[in-house]
């Protein structure tokens, strides 16, 4: 996996801590953990994560991406958001399945 610089280039002079833990540690360490949980299956909870907590901006963007480029298919991430949408909630899952359809059909 790449090195992610996305917590110090957007908050980097703002909040300098916060960029080190997302970029060195949530991003460097824990994501690197791959023998524990492969970077496909993180992707799928992190995506899960961020529909069920209602997050529609940028971050939930990045994550479905991230998740196409770790090995996640169009009908796995379908598959996914629709039983969320039972869990997490109707309008959630749709917004998220916007997302996804935008992503996927780059294809």
């Amino acid at each position: 996996m790449d090195k992610v610089t996305a917590g110090r280039d957007a908050m980097g002079n703002f909040a300098p801590k916060f960029a080190e833990l997302n970029d060195d540690v949530l991003f460097g360490q824990v994501w690197s953990r791959e023998e524990q949980l492969s970077p496909r299956d993180r992707s799928l909870i992190t995506v899960s994560a961020l529909v069920a907590s209602g997050i529609q901006d940028s971050s939930l963007l990045h994550h479905i991406e991230r998740a196409k480029a770790n090995g996640v298919t169009r009908t796995e991430m379908s598959e996914a958001l629709t039983q969320l949408a039972f869990y997490a909630g109707w309008p959630k899952a749709w917004a998220a399945l916007r997302k996804a359809k935008e992503v996927y059909e780059e294809d």
